[in-house]
């Protein structure tokens, strides 16, 4: 089997500028309906201030922007390429981009009203997403809404199985463990669920699913 090597998360998703969008909305379980389901959980209030992990170029804002076009959004994504057409798309909206990792960024203390990540948190562990859910925990406003929408796994085994072939291809390409790069692990959504109460987060509930595709709300 002629296997090709990991790619570096950003740099997987920026070579792949070209049918990104295509891709997501026809071959991802629910493409054609998630981004609608996912901006109707969020809030519709005027001048909402949203945090989007793993924002890419924006999908879930075409949704979501027409529902409240005063909404804030900063954005946080490693691909360069695809947070340039985010905001080509969104001129003239209140939209800011950091590029980098939000496990490396920090969100600061009750500033947002929601937060929402779509298809970006299936590439890492429950040990490594329970910190970063504690610092999203602590970044909402009393009352805000976390929006998870996500490949999960559909069973243990499943899982298991994804992170023992990362963790083969990884020995094989010589990468330490702390890099990114871009290999799908989904977690279950018990596991999933587990790392979110850990994080800070009570109330969780499943709002839709599409096979392994999953709207989560995080209260």
């Amino acid at each position: 089997m002629n296997e090709q090597p990991l790619e570096r998360m950003g740099d997987f998703f920026n070579r792949r500028f070209d049918g990104y969008e295509e891709h997501q909305k026809k071959y991802v379980d629910g493409g054609e309906e998630l981004y609608d389901v996912t901006a109707a959980l969020l809030p519709k209030t005027p001048g909402a201030e949203i945090l989007d992990l793993g924002c890419g170029t924006g999908l879930e804002l075409d949704a979501y922007f027409p529902l409240n076009p005063t909404a804030a959004v900063t954005g946080i994504d490693l691909a360069e390429v695809l947070t340039d057409e985010l905001l080509r798309k969104h001129a003239g909206r209140d939209v800011q981009v950091i590029l980098g990792s939000y496990f490396d960024e920090e969100f600061g203390i009750g500033l947002y009203d929601a937060a929402v990540s779509v298809m970006s948190l299936h590439h890492f562990t429950k040990e490594r997403k329970i910190p970063l859910y504690r610092k999203l925990k602590a970044a909402l406003r009393p009352g805000g809404i976390f929006v998870l929408t996500d490949y999960l796994a559909p069973d243990d085994g499943y899982e298991a199985r994804c992170f023992e072939e990362l963790a083969r291809r990884k020995a094989r390409d010589g990468i330490a463990d702390d890099e990114f790069y871009h290999f799908d692990t989904p977690l279950t959504v018990a596991h999933e669920t587990e790392a979110l109460r850990a994080g800070g987060f009570s109330e969780i509930e499943i709002h839709a699913n599409w096979g392994n595709t999953y709207v989560l709300a995080a209260k």
